[in-house]
């Protein structure tokens, strides 16, 4: 590769900071300790660059498996710092503590660029193989630092501009890497003293969201310097068993251990964490009195020997819960049909309690929402939870059943009633739903000589079959559902107003599932109702929960239900990958995966992979073997090509 005389003049910069020990103006001595250690331990060559290493897709899933935990509690804040910085032409990467890139954000416009130079998912970042660079002396150094362009040990790196900031375990050890970086980065290093701060703001962020997952079972201890924002902003937090002896502590409460070391060692000659009061000037009823100490449920502690003052809280244990239902019943009932619904977004919390309200209600009710929100489920729990659970549940899709039989099905006839009836007649489902819950499913379909019908019924209590010449009392609760808008539909005249207000006791929406803020436990508890269904044992990965949580599922609940079940099928192993996903729920915003390796193996068309299937005589699996590729790409290729096995035609 020609080198450009900037590159050349870099070379012999590293060149000569490798064999002297004079400082290198301008230079940062930790940039010139990597640069030294590039040299002298790596053995990197500055004068052969070294191209951007992509791991396979293999790897990439190991790397991918051990840092799971991690993924599944930094999503929210990486993808928070990508919305910050992307129109700034950043990309980000999260590496784990091996420097391979777990987690990446980027413009595919740039895709080419961008992998080129190793700004990639499954990029390879530790020094020993790219030399000096945000990511792998960050790991190499234990702190945060910006790598701008001639920082960097390869020369081809000299464009670049990296900002990256250690997450730390509890130990103190470096798990992971935040990293923010910009394939045109402006000359001044200056300009990016802000991306430092914002980088190592988000990494402390996703630093303490890990420990309060890892001790979640735990008292926490939370303190800071400002009483307002202990509750959510506590710098320094701590691990308490319960002799208030400190588990764990963050960053910041590690740095406050330091300052007042505790005496007592173990058999191993390690030194244990101290007890919370020998930290601050107090007695241990003094923390565990906190929740009732004051209104704000904070107290005022001085540090010992130094008298900082600290404003503290206690976080309880999690109270594990048997039921592993959504939201509980605000009045305190349990009721599990509906709380299992949703668990903490406002707009289903708001359903809910009014659903909870009226379930022993006679009132009608209309759900309303886009289509595969729930609403028929939301029906059956609002029925299974009342009086009337007793009775049957009788779903009628309005706009399924033809116009010609919509009427015989909902009241019924009598034998001899019509050519081409039963010959003893049949009752119809407004009377199977006596005593019980009738659902008119998509009402907004029903044609209006039967809204006519329809409304006569609910005034009157009974209903006359096709035939009959005297009506038939009948006891039934009606909810009904529609994604259309029905007081338009009343406007323009194409659905009775009369009938409507009969109908509209009260309204309850379902929001879409894009808008709900408790997606992931839709995603969790879908899967696992699936998985039991077909006696599976496997989980979902942390990055395919990402995607899913990405994805604006325009089908809602029911196309995630749909996705999900494809996952399980054609899924293999113990876990589900990103890659097991339905094609188009893997191209949400903020998804990004590195093309696997396999598939420039496959056949670049029907007919070749038509032929490879006839020669194995259908055994997908062999094919896969053959091909190098899994039995999912295989199927998915065959669904693409609209090629299916002779035995299943």
């Amino acid at each position: 590769m020609a080198l450009r005389g900037e590159q050349r003049s870099h070379i012999d910069a590293i060149i000569r900071c490798a064999g002297s020990d004079l400082p290198i103006p301008g230079k940062a001595s930790l940039i010139e300790r990597s640069w030294k250690r590039c040299v002298l331990e790596h053995g990197l060559d500055p004068s052969r660059p070294r191209a951007a290493r992509i791991v396979t897709s293999e790897t990439l899933r190991e790397h991918q498996d051990r840092a799971d935990e991690l993924l599944n509690v930094a999503r929210a804040g990486v993808e928070q710092l990508y919305r910050q910085v992307a129109q700034l032409g950043y990309v980000l990467l999260l590496t784990d503590r091996r420097g391979i890139t777990v987690q990446f954000l980027g413009e595919r416009a740039d895709d080419r660029r961008l992998r080129r130079a190793g700004l990639y998912l499954g990029a390879d970042w530790r020094e020993h193989h790219a030399g000096t660079c945000g990511v792998g002396t960050c790991i190499e150094e234990g702190i945060s630092l910006t790598c701008h362009r001639d920082d960097h040990f390869d020369a081809t790196h000299i464009g670049l501009t990296c900002t990256a900031a250690p997450i730390t375990d509890p130990a103190g050890d470096v798990m992971a890497v935040l990293d923010i970086s910009a394939l045109d980065s402006p000359g001044d290093a200056a300009s990016q003293s802000f991306a430092l701060q914002l980088v190592l703001l988000h990494a402390r962020m996703i630093e303490d969201a890990y420990f309060l997952r890892r001790y979640r079972d735990h008292h926490i201890f939370r303190c800071g310097s400002s009483r307002e924002f202990v509750h959510v902003n506590g710098e320094r937090m701590f691990a308490l068993d319960g002799d208030g002896t400190v588990i764990a502590a963050n960053t910041a409460g590690r740095a406050l251990i330091a300052r007042h070391p505790w005496p007592a060692t173990r058999a191993d000659g390690s030194r244990p964490h101290p007890p919370i009061h020998h930290l601050l000037d107090c007695e241990l009823t003094d923390i565990w009195s906190i929740p009732l100490a004051s209104d704000d449920q904070v107290r005022a502690f001085r540090t010992r020997g130094d008298g900082e003052i600290l404003f503290g809280t206690v976080l309880e244990p999690r109270r594990r819960s048997g039921s592993g239902t959504g939201i509980p019943p605000a009045d305190g009932e349990a009721v599990p049909a509906l709380d299992a619904l949703a668990a903490d977004d406002p707009s289903m919390r708001k359903t809910l309690s009014i659903a909870r309200r009226l379930r022993n209600e006679t009132v009608n009710i209309v759900i309303t929402g886009e289509t595969g929100t729930g609403k028929e489920r939301l029906a059956r729990a609002i029925h299974d939870s009342s009086h009337r659970a007793r009775g049957a549940f009788v779903a009628v899709n309005c706009a399924a059943i033809p116009e010609a039989l919509i009427e015989s099905e909902l009241f019924g006839y009598r034998a001899g009633a019509f050519t081409g009836g039963r010959r003893r007649g049949m009752q119809g489902l407004l009377q199977q739903a006596d005593g019980g819950t009738l659902f008119l499913d998509e009402i907004g379909d029903m044609p209006l000589h039967l809204q006519t019908r329809l409304l006569r019924v609910l005034a009157e209590r009974e209903v006359t079959p096709l035939g009959a010449d005297r009506p038939v009392g009948v006891d039934l609760r009606v909810i009904a559902a529609t994604h259309r808008d029905i007081n338009e539909m009343v406007t323009e005249g194409g659905f009775r107003e009369d009938l409507y207000y009969r109908l509209n006791g009260a309204t309850l929406r379902l929001p879409p599932l894009r808008e709900r803020a408790d997606r992931q436990y839709i995603i969790e508890r879908l899967f696992a109702a699936l998985s039991r269904e077909r006696d599976s044992h496997v989980r979902l990965r942390a990055d395919t929960i990402s995607a899913l949580l990405a994805y604006p599922w325009p089908g809602n609940i029911r196309q995630l239900r749909n996705a999900l079940a494809y996952a399980l099928a054609t899924g293999e192993g113990t876990e589900i990958a990103v890659t097991d996903l339905p094609e188009e729920c893997r191209t949400g915003a903020g998804n990004r995966e590195a093309p696997p390796p396999e598939a420039a193996a496959l056949p670049p068309d029907g007919q070749a992979l038509h032929e490879a299937l006839r020669h194995s005589r259908w055994n997908v699996s062999a094919v896969a073997r053959q091909l190098g590729v899994s039995r999912p790409t295989v199927y998915r290729r065959m669904q693409r090509f609209g090629i299916i096995a002779p035995h299943l035609r």
